[in-house]
């Protein structure tokens, strides 16, 4: 009886004791791993989101950049940090649901790490050069098809939102048209300007000022409903119905990381996301702050998993 009251004690006391720190965590700085090179998408909305957990938190939060093979090297990287609570990655749909179901990688989203929550979601924008003869995308449609696979588009690269969202539209209408993939969503859009493709699915971020400046024409985005971000464009299923293909961030920690430390970022996480700044800086990223709990995270990239993993089946996408 003495040996069993001595173990409770201990197990209350570490209970006790792990409560505590969580509460006082962080006290320390806190690495935070992005997976894609400084400039991006990724890497803007990751700083402004670490900026403000460093106000809520009082401590710094120092951005690692591990980019490389479609994000997949820093999730591998983060995958390998200590499970202190001290390193968390932002990852996106590119390396945490889209490159495992392309090729081998050396993490297991499952087994690696814990979902925290999602951060942001964003829809592409279809774009064209100007001088391509269609104001909305049934007319693309039909000038690509009667345009023998004429029309060159453009990606981001295998496995990015701009190369899904092109697979889609091609699958769904049975358009014929080349792909041209390039290493950055930017480079895409800059040769679309420039007149060597007719067309791309692009981020918000790199196209928006092409748009503005009457350089690239916007049609739709591929999200399921009218973006806040951009009100005036219908989204791309009101003319090709099924064609919904959007962006999304999440945080990661590694797998191990102390429930009582999760879930205190969790409950600070929604602080951030709630903050007007932050959903101000997200938009003028072409994005929207979001937050969720980590079951339901869970649960929407099981079902991304799904959809592409199909997608990718029926228009027998490959990584060269």
């Amino acid at each position: 009886m003495h040996k069993l009251f001595a173990v409770a004690l201990g197990l209350i006391s570490i209970v006790l004791c792990g409560g505590a720190l969580a509460q006082q965590y962080p006290t320390k700085p806190v690495k935070l791993i992005v997976t894609y090179p400084p400039g991006g998408s990724s890497d803007l909305l990751a700083r402004v989101f670490g900026q403000k957990l460093s106000e809520v938190w009082g401590q710094p939060v120092i951005v690692e950049s591990k980019p490389g093979a479609a994000g997949s090297i820093g999730m591998d990287y983060a995958a390998k940090q200590a499970n202190d609570g001290y390193s968390f990655v932002v990852g996106n749909i590119g390396p945490a649901a889209v490159n495992p179901l392309l090729s081998k990688v050396p993490y297991d989203m499952e087994r690696d790490f814990v979902a925290i929550s999602l951060i942001a979601t964003g829809p592409n924008i279809l774009i064209v050069n100007p001088g391509v003869k269609a104001n909305s995308l049934r007319e693309l449609t039909d000038l690509a098809k009667s345009s023998s696979g004429k029309l060159n588009y453009g990606t981001s690269g295998p496995g990015s939102i701009s190369h899904l969202a092109g697979a889609m539209y091609t699958n769904i209408t049975g358009v014929k048209a080349t792909e041209v993939p390039y290493k950055g969503g930017i480079l895409g859009v800059q040769d679309l300007v420039a007149g060597h493709i007719q067309y791309i699915f692009s981020d918000s971020l790199p196209a928006m000022q092409f748009i503005k400046a009457g350089r690239a024409r916007a049609l739709c985005v591929t999200g399921p409903e009218r973006s806040p971000i951009t009100p005036e464009l219908p989204p791309c299923a009101e003319a090709v119905p099924g064609l919904v293909a959007v962006n999304w961030w999440g945080v990661f920690m590694p797998t191990g990381t102390p429930k009582a430390i999760t879930e205190k970022f969790h409950a600070d996480l929604v602080k951030a996301m709630q903050d007007a700044e932050v959903k101000k800086k997200f938009a003028d990223l072409g994005v929207e702050a979001v937050y969720s709990t980590p079951e339901q995270f869970v649960a929407f990239m099981k079902s991304e998993t799904a959809k592409y993993a199909k997608l990718i089946k029926e228009a027998g996408i490959k990584v060269e």
